[in-house]
């Protein structure tokens, strides 16, 4: 599945941590293998975007992909060898995540999301 500028984009589902509700959410991702990583920059503003403390609050989520629905488990990326790593590979789909960091101090959340 492609985005409006032609990258890869998945509908992340997640339960909303006051809700309990399902939420989806349309995300650019990448991929290493069968781990898909996302990204929280919510375009660089003050706060975090509220999926990433539905999955932070409750791992277990499901993505949409090529027409599958698959389970996931979300691991919050923490070494930032790998962080970095991550997130330079999102700046070669589009140079705007690198205004988003600029936009803003807070740290920019990375999960890893594997099948469960």
């Amino acid at each position: 599945m492609l985005g409006p500028i032609g990258a890869p984009v998945i509908l992340l589902t997640t339960t909303g941590r006051k809700s309990g509700q399902p939420r989806t959410q349309p995300l650019l991702y990448v991929h290493d293998g069968d781990t898909l990583y996302v990204i929280g920059s919510n375009f660089g503003q003050a706060h975090h975007p509220a999926w990433t403390g539905n999955l932070l609050a409750e791992p277990r989520a499901t993505v949409a992909i090529a027409g599958e629905r698959i389970r996931v488990r979300a691991t919050p990326v923490t070494e930032e060898a790998v962080k970095e790593s991550v997130f330079a590979r999102f700046v070669e789909i589009t140079g705007a995540y690198a205004a988003y960091r600029d936009r803003t101090t807070r740290d920019l959340r990375i999960f890893a999301l594997t099948r469960d």
